[in-house]
């Protein structure tokens, strides 16, 4: 019982959990704009923000395609919203976060490990090197 409590209080397991909620809570505003604001915004310019009606008939059957489109539509949107508030934005921050970083190693030209600058012998391959 003790290596399942301390399974359930590490950090991993509470950070899984509290990403799975956050996530959740997003899920829910995401959904919300894009049917409270997009939707009727696509309606203005676009006429039918409802496809549910749309079905395809032949013989017996009925094929009603509508609630997929809805539902591919809204996927849609919902990805492009994510990408372009979300995904985007923290790319740009992580990848200006990389570049502010102090170099502080380089690569041996004889072995191709990874080396500190300052370094006048290489601690892999024992080649001597130009300190940088």
């Amino acid at each position: 019982m003790s290596g399942f409590k301390k399974f359930l209080v590490q950090g991993n397991v509470i950070d899984l959990a509290v990403a799975v909620v956050i996530g959740a809570a997003f899920g829910a505003i995401v959904t919300s704009f894009v049917a409270d604001l997009l939707t009727p915004l696509i309606s203005a310019f676009g006429g039918l923000p409802d496809f549910s009606s749309l079905t395809l008939t032949v013989g017996e059957a009925q094929f009603k395609y509508g609630n997929f489109l809805n539902t591919l539509v809204s996927f849609l949107i919902i990805a492009a919203v994510m990408y372009f508030l979300v995904i985007r934005p923290y790319t740009r921050y992580k990848e200006t976060r990389e570049a502010r970083a102090e170099v502080t190693h380089r690569e041996c030209p004889a072995c191709l490990s990874e080396i500190p600058r300052a370094a006048s012998r290489c601690g892999h391959c024992c080649v001597e090197v130009v300190p940088v």
